[in-house]
């Protein structure tokens, strides 16, 4: 994927990328993957420095990266981010721009979120060369169940938007989706011939990781921003049930914070199970935490119902080799049978069969390490590093056709 530099006198032999993304310790959604992205690109001796235009947020400034320099620019929910990101975009030239996108990046308010999806039309009018990281489709969200919607007539008129403005996203030069299916539904349904399959990609090229469980209480752990598709209460019934099984070693790890359509969530959901022995509440983690967080777990459950793309979760469960339980539903079953994942699977809004389904795990020691011995294979198969070569790549083909024409 190394390009040559003497293929086009009018491609730089250096790139300034720029990369628009959410960014910690902004906690905004995709932040950890728009941390890992940077970071990335900064890396590669092609890129000569990334631009990294992130969110502001009331947490601070962006940690200082060598050959980064960040641009806080736009604001959730603010309707005048599609003013002062492509602003900044002019006034710092860079060669191309990645966008680090899904539908709730720039809001969960209809207004300003619908704007922010416009970004790609946007750039495209002003002609910057732009590259579309695309986690999810309008079209496979339940926009009740992930609270964008509180009826189904808001959610069909929901829909026809999303549908709308997914055509604004595909005007992007190229988008690049995690999932197959998402990749064959832009094509047969819109259409699109810009639409092209990349891996979501390893945050790190971890070392193989310990398989065994630390001593003390096994944990069972779950790992998000709850409030929405994502609700700890079942998770929660599932792990009472093994306690009055006689599961005496367990604790419940609860980590992450709420969705920014949750406010407060996660205060009431501790405050409403402080009774329940054992089970732990610790908040937003920290990137330097997460390993912990991992490496602790005896199995990572997954208590959805229902999914808005590709998992950062489960690559991250993978990376530290851990076995997971996961719902029966679409996207995570696409993602666990193309991408070579494995888990225990349980039904969606079943209690009964999340407690056995962890039971499973937890009961057979040799299948929670061959779970996650496959995980960590699946997981370390395309790390990072590579997936934003591959980026690169088509990067540097759009800019040598552009220069072409």
């Amino acid at each position: 994927m190394r390009r040559n530099s003497g293929q086009n006198s009018d491609i730089p032999k250096t790139l300034r990328l720029g990369v628009v993304t959410a960014f910690p310790p902004g906690r905004n959604s995709l932040n950890e993957f728009g941390l890992h992205l940077v970071r990335h690109f900064s890396r590669l001796p092609e890129v000569a420095e990334v631009v990294a235009y992130v969110d502001e947020t009331d947490a601070g400034a962006p940690d200082p990266q060598a050959k980064v320099a960040f641009r806080p620019c736009w604001r959730f929910n603010r309707l005048t981010n599609l003013i002062r990101i492509p602003r900044e975009i002019l006034r710092t030239r860079p060669d191309a721009v990645v966008i680090n996108l899904q539908f709730a990046t720039f809001g969960d308010r209809r207004l300003p979120g619908a704007l922010g999806l416009l970004l790609p039309a946007v750039l495209r009018m002003l002609r910057v060369p732009t590259l579309l990281v695309l986690h999810n489709l309008a079209d496979n969200v339940d926009m009740q169940d992930a609270g964008f919607a509180r009826s189904a007539l808001a959610a069909r008129l929901m829909r026809l938007a999303g549908r709308l403005l997914t055509r604004g996203l595909l005007l992007a030069d190229l988008v690049t989706l995690t999932i197959p299916r998402y990749v064959e539904f832009l094509q047969s349904s819109y259409g699109a011939k810009n639409a092209i399959l990349a891996p979501h990609g390893s945050f790190e090229d971890v070392a193989v990781p310990s398989f065994t469980v630390p001593p003390g209480r096994r944990s069972i752990m779950a790992f998000g921003k709850w409030g929405t598709y994502k609700t700890v209460d079942m998770l929660v019934d599932a792990y009472s049930e093994l306690l009055d099984r006689g599961y005496d070693d367990l604790r419940l790890v609860l980590a992450g914070a709420d969705s920014p359509n949750s406010a407060g969530y996660m205060a009431a959901a501790a405050t409403r199970y402080a009774d329940v022995p054992h089970v732990e509440f610790p908040g937003y983690v920290a990137e330097a935490d997460v390993p912990d967080l991992f490496t602790r777990a005896a199995v990572v459950a997954f208590p959805y119902t229902s999914t808005t793309g590709s998992s950062g979760v489960l690559h991250q469960a993978g990376e530290y080799g851990r076995a997971v339980v996961l719902p029966r539903i679409g996207d995570l079953v696409d993602i666990i049978e193309e991408e070579g994942f494995a888990g225990v699977y349980f039904a969606p809004g079943d209690t009964a069969s999340l407690a056995g389904a962890l039971a499973e795990v937890l009961d057979d020691p040799a299948k929670r390490e061959s779970l996650g011995r496959r995980n960590f294979a699946a997981a370390a198969g395309v790390p990072m590093s590579e997936v934003v070569e591959w980026h690169l790549a088509h990067i540097e083909r759009l800019l040598k056709r552009r220069s072409r024409r």
